[in-house]
């Protein structure tokens, strides 16, 4: 099976998962009349800083909470990918929900 490949230029996605230590937001930016604004989160996980580019002032995500996202590597830094970051549930906590 061959790697997820991003455009011409080859960019592989990683997988991450970790604890959510902290959130800064920048913004609202906008590129070009017409399209909408977004803002950018700087988040830390598990003492690694990430920049992640949403429609949304604050993410629906706690600090302390387990994540999951994908990710790659820029000039710039470490991006996650647009929609990629999200709570992680455990398997273990579905198997002894009550009726």
């Amino acid at each position: 099976m061959r790697p997820y490949r991003r455009g011409k230029k080859g960019v592989q996605k990683q997988q991450g998962k970790g604890t959510l230590e902290q959130v800064t937001t920048e913004g609202p930016y906008v590129e070009w009349v017409g399209m909408p604004e977004y803002y950018i989160h700087n988040v830390v996980i598990d003492g690694e800083t990430y920049a992640y580019q949403a429609p949304e002032k604050e993410l629906d995500l706690g600090v302390g909470e387990k994540v999951v996202f994908r990710y790659f590597s820029t000039a710039k830094g470490l991006k996650i990918d647009r929609r990629s970051l999200g709570r992680w549930i455990d398997p273990a906590s579905l198997l002894n929900t009550p009726e």
